[in-house]
């Protein structure tokens, strides 16, 4: 999904800071956070710390108040099965 930024207010932001918010990003060289949406796992959002130019990820975290509605709680379970069984 990429970098993470506040979300202006649709209902008062001028089409300036609508388009600028949706155009135009940082793109630092360097570590980022970013929230993701892992469609095909938990499907659930993560905040990934990733670095921009080696790709590597030092930090993966629940996204907080991201995709509530659709998950009904952050602490959903994981979707495999028998993700908390010892045996």
């Amino acid at each position: 999904m990429g970098e993470r930024r506040t979300r202006p207010d649709a209902q008062t932001a001028t089409p300036a800071q609508w388009r600028a918010y949706l155009y135009e990003q940082s793109n630092v060289a360097g570590w980022s956070v970013e929230a993701w949406y892992h469609a095909f796992g938990c499907r659930r959002f993560v905040s990934v710390e990733r670095h921009t130019v080696t790709n590597e990820a030092r930090a993966v975290a629940d996204a907080p108040n991201a995709g509530q509605a659709a998950t009904g709680s952050a602490s959903a379970d994981s979707g495999a099965p028998d993700a908390d069984s010892t045996s």
